[in-house]
């Protein structure tokens, strides 16, 4: 059986947030939480499954999220390039596996998601 309610803290883990971050979205209204008989918070994982934005029981958890339209997808060996339209003039452009690419059946003009998780991205001119 499927866990239907998690602490605090393991929703924290599982949204990939700190627990501040957590208690400061149930301040906010961002997340809904229950209180359990300790009055201490815990979170249903359907709530959980709204904030990460899943469909189908996807494991990912990341923040940023681009709903884009893919405008090309250049295939080299076992690397690919795809580039989506995420809002004109904004274009995205990922480097991912030639795998990935035929996984997900990538072609130009059908819809995808980017999902961007990283500590850091540095560009210099």
């Amino acid at each position: 059986m499927a866990k239907q309610l998690y602490t605090a803290r393991e929703a924290a883990s599982v949204l990939g947030i700190s627990l501040d971050t957590l208690r400061r979205w149930d301040k906010a209204g961002r997340i809904q939480v229950e209180r359990d008989e300790g009055n201490r918070r815990v979170v249903p994982a359907s709530e959980i499954e709204r904030v990460r934005g899943e469909r189908g029981g996807s494991h990912l958890s990341a923040r940023n999220r681009f709903r884009g339209i893919v405008t090309e997808v250049k295939v080299d060996g076992l690397m690919a390039q795809v580039e989506l339209v995420v809002g004109d003039p904004v274009r995205l452009v990922a480097i991912v596996t030639r795998d990935a690419v035929e996984e997900l059946g990538l072609k130009s003009g059908m819809t995808a998601t980017a999902i961007v998780k990283a500590t850091n991205v540095m560009v210099e001119g």
